[in-house]
């Protein structure tokens, strides 16, 4: 840690701080989730840092309870996504033959489908929830990291020293979980700040679309939804979610990018 780059730093900080954030919103958020403290749209003010929201709600009080909930749905996702797709991914690499066309033909015909169409087809039969919403976020988006799980795992396992566990008679879980992952964890790191950003933004384009985090919770998305008629008359309380999903994207990818780098100098000179 104390060779730690400047940008990987800040990049650690902001993310912490939206973490902290969205743990301790019921602490932390000056007013409940859901009450009317002031009249419409109001400037920033001492007692609304942020303003006030159409129908009088404290704006900063929204983004950390939204903050909470974005942050909450789009991580539980992202696991969700990785662990099914890198699971498939290193079991159609290993197994081959058969089962890695299998699995590889459903991935593409499930790829083949825009995942926001998907999405939205899905969630207008599904009555939308937090459990609906992760289940399908995260499903969906598992065909990434299959892929790039899939790709690592192939030109891993023909390696010397996976041959030389074959040859003494290892299984494949015991493959997989001990020669695999551990020299495929660099690009699944990298990939999986990029899935996470990624969630958080498809969550987001759900909701402003009325499909996806319901009242009375909301998220970034909904309170873009609720405060984008302000915008004409010069309210930016739209803004302010479009500003923290940003700050969130670079500095995820800042902490990728440094765990990226690092794990790749601990894992190159692997070689049984």
């Amino acid at each position: 840690m104390r060779n730690i780059p400047l940008s990987a730093l800040v990049g650690l900080i902001i993310t912490a701080g939206f973490f902290l954030a969205a743990i301790l919103a019921p602490w932390i958020a000056p007013y409940p989730l859901g009450a009317a403290v002031g009249g419409v749209w109001k400037a920033a003010s001492a007692s609304h840092w942020l303003g006030t929201d159409g129908i009088g709600r404290d704006v900063l009080s929204r983004m950390i309870w939204g903050g909470r909930t974005t942050i909450w749905i789009a991580t539980v996702a992202t696991i969700l996504s990785f662990g099914t797709g890198a699971t498939l991914g290193f079991i159609a690499a290993v197994m081959g033959g058969w089962v890695d066309q299998a699995i590889s033909r459903f991935v593409d015909l499930v790829m083949s489908i825009p995942s926001l169409i998907f999405a939205l087809v899905v969630l207008t039969v599904i009555p939308p929830s937090t459990t609906v919403l992760i289940l399908v976020m995260g499903f969906l988006d598992a065909t990434r990291p299959y892929r790039v799980a899939r790709a690592v795992a192939v030109d891993i396992t023909v390696m010397d020293y996976v041959e030389a566990a074959r040859l003494r008679g290892e299984g494949r879980l015991w493959i997989i979980f001990r020669e695999v992952l551990p020299n495929a964890l660099s690009p699944l790191v990298a990939e999986m700040g990029l899935r996470f950003i990624f969630q958080v933004l498809l969550l987001s384009t759900l909701s402003f679309l009325g499909l996806g985090v319901q009242p009375p919770l909301t998220d970034w998305g909904g309170i873009v939804k609720e405060n984008k008629d302000g915008l004409v008359y010069g309210v930016t309380a739209a803004l302010y979610p479009a500003v923290a999903i940003a700050a969130l994207a670079i500095s995820v990818n800042l902490v990728a990018d440094w765990i990226l780098n690092r794990t790749t100098s601990l894992k190159g000179g692997r070689g049984g």
